[in-house]
């Protein structure tokens, strides 16, 4: 077993680790330089991953029942009792993605396993997507290219956007989540009146965050885009509904990042129907609308398929957080994000 003193490990010794996350995530997670630092920081096999920890093959067995660290992602086995019991000597879980919600158990806590993500790493792809999407709804991108591949001629494009533009737009951001303050801080170099909703946030807060706090039906009503980054929490359950929703303002626009479930899309869809609201919508309730659902096809909806978080090359950022806790972990210190059980309570 790793050295220890009575504050921990030795500095500068290398924990066993075992990778743990879905099949074929590690090689999109993980560039070869990355296995090569993950080889020099630990004792482990880069390449072995384990995907099913409750009923682990005969190598990836062996190797849990030693691992002191686990490195997971997307896909990774619940940590329950049962398999916390397959590794008796596991200390620490770093998660190179976002929630841990999936795989971090109470048994994980009761245990006293230190836990850190990558969520840091996530909410940087996320803020970009919602700026981008902020930005294109007030110069009604949308609208205008599909305009624009109708018509195929000359147009008066000063008249019909009279009024476009984001100069001293209103947007409101739902929940001062760390996704929502990376995105208040790309909003900073812009010319927009924003807005603040966040029960756990206080007024001189907000405005130190570059927003006004104000309640949701204030925000709702005032905002030309309102752009959701709450948490999934039977207390946001349809937490933008049908009378906040009804209250936005003619041609204002809803982003959703998030989770489906925040919104009462059956409220929304009206709205959309009808072209008196826009939408951005990258997660949904059911997270694959049906076939007939009308979001594919509406002009003035924008669906994507949940691919705000990280994707392609930006997963390797969150390979580089994760890397970096574990050389702090290996340096016996702190981790730089660690996650605690009580932040689980309001957070993603």
């Amino acid at each position: 077993m790793r050295p220890t003193t009575d504050n921990g490990p030795v500095p500068g010794s290398r924990p066993r680790l075992l990778l743990a996350m879905g099949p074929g995530v590690a090689d999109r997670l993980l560039t070869d330089t990355h296995r090569t630092r993950l080889a020099a920081l630990t004792r482990t096999d880069p390449h072995l991953v384990a995907h099913d920890l409750a009923a682990p093959a005969p190598g990836a067995a062996a190797a849990l029942a030693e691992a002191e660290l686990l490195l997971t992602c997307w896909g990774a086995t619940p940590l329950t009792a049962e398999v916390l019991r397959r590794a008796p000597r596991l200390k620490a879980v770093v998660h190179a993605a976002g929630s841990v919600k999936h795989h971090i158990t109470d048994a994980c806590w009761e245990r006293g396993i230190a836990v850190t993500s990558a969520a840091a790493a996530n909410a940087l792809p996320v803020a970009e997507y919602t700026l981008a999407a902020i930005l294109f709804a007030g110069k009604r991108v949308l609208h205008s290219a599909r305009r624009y591949a109708e018509l195929r001629t000359g147009h008066d494009w000063l008249t019909a956007s009279a009024d476009w533009g984001n100069h001293r737009r209103t947007v409101g951001i739902v929940g001062a989540s760390r996704i929502g303050r990376r995105v208040l801080e790309l909003l900073r170099p812009f010319d927009f009146e924003v807005l603040l909703h966040d029960p756990y946030v206080t007024k001189d807060e907000a405005r130190a965050l570059g927003a006004e706090g104000v309640g949701l039906d204030e925000l709702c009503a005032r905002s030309t885009v309102v752009s959701v980054h709450a948490p999934q929490l039977p207390a946001t359950h349809r937490m933008i509904s049908a009378e906040r929703i009804a209250a936005m303002p003619d041609g204002a626009t809803l982003i959703n990042t998030a989770r489906g479930s925040l919104v009462d899309e059956e409220a929304l869809l009206p709205h959309l129907v009808a072209g008196r609201l826009h939408a951005v919508l990258d997660v949904t309730d059911p997270e694959l609308p049906p076939p007939d659902s009308p979001l594919y096809t509406l002009p003035n909806v924008l669906l994507t398929p949940h691919v705000a978080g990280s994707l392609g090359n930006e997963l390797h950022r969150m390979a580089d957080q994760a890397l970096e806790e574990i050389a702090r972990y290996g340096r016996g210190e702190p981790f730089a994000e660690p996650v605690r059980a009580s932040d689980l309570r309001r957070s993603a």
